[in-house]
């Protein structure tokens, strides 16, 4: 096989198109569904670019809105890869990668294959960031939201100052959850949705939703989560804790198919064609940006998969 793809999100499709096109052998591998981590998001989420900015290879991507939303995104990306017949292999999740001499075996928990050359386009969204705090394995505790219905007339405390923590907040005040949002910062983050930062901004100033800012999570409890403000030990009482931290690279899995990971947690490749340091295992998309999950999402990585494809094919013309 000339190349196997890890991962069918937005970007392993488009590596698997670009493959498809250039009469590449290849096969995409999904440890979950097709596009994972979009089945993933909340319920109602809205995407932050605009649907004709992460369309693929010319398959028109329609919403109602300016921005579609995860049910439609799930729906466009189904019609891609059929669209294409891409090779895709779901419910296998790959367990190792290793190389011997030009050849690389890519063991499964359903298989065994090899080829040529290896693309790891996995993301990141399947790894937390941990707090680290007594209490964080309490079955209270989510690093994940699916809909708000659950948690109406709670106390639920959301941690964390981006863009998921803002939108389980304000999902949560709307359904007449009582919502304490702890941020270890001063304020919101500036990257904040446009639309929404607005809105976030006066439910806090309105008192609708208490924030405590500069604030550090010092434990979870049954029944409540002890916050530290400077000197000033608070005991908030609470029913459900959203960990919205940001999440992380399987660092494991790339050091264990023998990529180097810079001291910033950032895995080594080169600019000019996403190659790491092994030949022939390239990255796509935002696994590339390692612990700095906001440098790389769709809109900005589809052309990885052009770029490295090219490369493969050239070597294989060698």
């Amino acid at each position: 096989m000339d190349v196997i793809i890890i991962g069918a999100g937005p970007i392993g499709l488009a590596c698997g198109i670009e493959a498809e096109k250039n009469s590449l052998s290849y096969l995409i591998i999904e440890k979950g569904c097709l596009v994972n981590s979009i089945f993933n998001y909340p319920t109602n989420m809205t995407f932050f670019s605009t649907s004709e900015r992460i369309e693929l290879a010319g398959v028109p991507f329609v919403s109602h809105g300016v921005k579609p939303n995860r049910r439609e995104a799930l729906e466009y990306f189904r019609r891609v890869k059929e669209s294409y017949d891409l090779k895709v292999n779901t419910f296998e999740k790959v367990l190792s990668v290793e190389k011997t001499g030009d050849i690389f075996s890519v063991k499964t928990d359903r298989d065994f294959y090899m080829s040529s050359n290896v693309v790891i386009a996995t993301g990141y969204y399947d790894n937390p960031n941990l707090l680290n705090v007594p209490g964080e394995n309490l079955p209270k505790v989510k690093h994940y939201f699916d809909e708000p219905h659950p948690y109406s007339g709670h106390k639920t405390a959301v941690i964390g100052a981006g863009n998921s923590a803002v939108d389980v907040a304000l999902e949560l005040y709307r359904v007449g959850a009582e919502v304490t949002m702890i941020i270890r910062e001063e304020s919101i983050k500036p990257s904040i949705k446009y639309w929404v930062k607005p809105d976030i901004e006066n439910r806090i100033k309105e008192g609708s939703i208490k924030t405590f800012f500069n604030a550090e999570v010092k434990e979870i409890k049954p029944g409540s989560v002890l916050i530290k403000i400077g000197n000033k030990t608070v005991n908030i009482e609470n029913d459900f804790v959203f960990s919205m931290t940001g999440y992380h690279p399987d660092f494991n899995f790339l050091k264990n198919s023998g990529i180097k990971i810079n001291p910033d947690n950032v895995p080594y490749f080169r600019k000019s064609n996403f190659e790491t340091n092994v030949k022939g295992l390239y990255l796509a998309g935002v696994v590339c940006g390692g612990i700095n999950t906001d440098k790389y999402f769709i809109e900005n990585s589809i052309k990885h998969s052009g770029i490295i494809i090219r490369s493969i094919k050239n070597k294989l013309r060698m």
